[in-house]
């Protein structure tokens, strides 16, 4: 199964058509909803950091906020884009210290609102050179549905830890460390990415993971629940199948870096090829079950 393929999941399109219109409505109920021109995943992903704001003003009583976010679903985005290869991404560089923590997250986050800047233009290059790499590796499709709000967070040395999430109230948005290498970052990009994907996934087909099942995640060193296990298993050998490509076009520090990381991961999924196919059992839809499988497998051969 190639790359588009893989990634383009009908239930996930008609998910985003969905919710997107819905959040349009509560939002606006008297105005039609209009496409920002961005694309479908892009206007999800944007919906969601709208209705998130307008709700977080409403409990404050920001009124000329709230009118703001009700005025604008796309939360500005058209103003605030940078191109990419995959089409305008948000690119931002808010304070940390302005990162909120709520009841919504455990991890600390953003969301796009009348006061967003972009990030500053050696940021914005390097967010867009990491897309143009994950392009070139086949990962075009996750990225442009998945990766729409891009928050870079730590500067950071190569070698040091990276930390990136996600956040489910905001799908299509990734919070992410970055080391000054388009490369790096599009490994993260993608790792990220595919969490929002396998979360629209299992939304998209209704598949509950029943979490009574525990596999042991050498990620995390310890027994995980199906849905932290599965997560990891289609994360992490994304980044490895990314990773194998990428090195035949990187050199130096960067590919010593990223060399090292394929052997750690190689060595980190091979103990999970036993327990794999038990969990993918608790995953109802059979097309979602053949692409986790299927991409489970190609990494176990890298």
């Amino acid at each position: 199964m190639d790359h588009d393929a893989l990634f383009g999941f009908p239930p996930i399109t008609r998910l985003h058509q969905d919710r997107t219109r819905k959040i349009h409505t509560i939002l606006n109920p008297d105005t039609p909803p209009q496409p920002s021109g961005l694309g479908i995943a892009a206007d999800y992903s944007l919906a969601h950091h709208a209705l998130e704001g307008a709700e977080s003003a409403a409990r404050s009583q920001e009124r000329d906020t709230f009118d703001w976010y009700t005025a604008t679903p796309h939360a500005g985005a058209a103003t605030n884009s940078t191109p990419t290869v995959l089409g305008p991404r948000v690119i931002v560089t808010p304070d940390l210290t302005d990162l909120p923590r709520s009841p919504i997250s455990e991890t600390p986050y953003y969301v796009l609102g009348p006061g967003t800047e972009p990030a500053p233009g050696p940021l914005r290059t390097l967010a867009a050179d990491a897309f143009a790499t994950a392009d070139a590796t086949g990962f075009g499709s996750l990225l442009a549905a998945h990766a729409v709000v891009v928050v870079l967070l730590r500067t950071k040395q190569l070698g040091q830890t990276l930390d990136s999430w996600t956040i489910t109230r905001l799908p299509g948005s990734v919070f992410l460390d970055h080391v000054a290498d388009p490369a790096v970052l599009g490994r993260d990009l993608i790792h990220e990415a595919g969490h929002n994907w396998l979360n629209d996934a299992l939304t998209a087909t209704g598949s509950k993971i029943d979490d009574r099942g525990e596999f042991h995640s050498p990620w995390k060193q310890s027994m995980r629940p199906a849905f932290g296990f599965l997560h990891a298993c289609w994360a992490f050998p994304l980044t490895m199948i990314y990773t194998a490509r990428a090195l035949e076009h990187t050199e130096g520090n960067v590919r010593r870096f990223l060399a090292a990381y394929l052997d750690q991961q190689r060595a980190q999924l091979a103990t999970t090829a036993a327990d794999h196919p038990h969990a993918l059992e608790l995953v109802s839809n059979e097309d979602l079950r053949e692409r986790l499988a299927t991409v489970h497998q190609q990494a176990l051969t890298l």
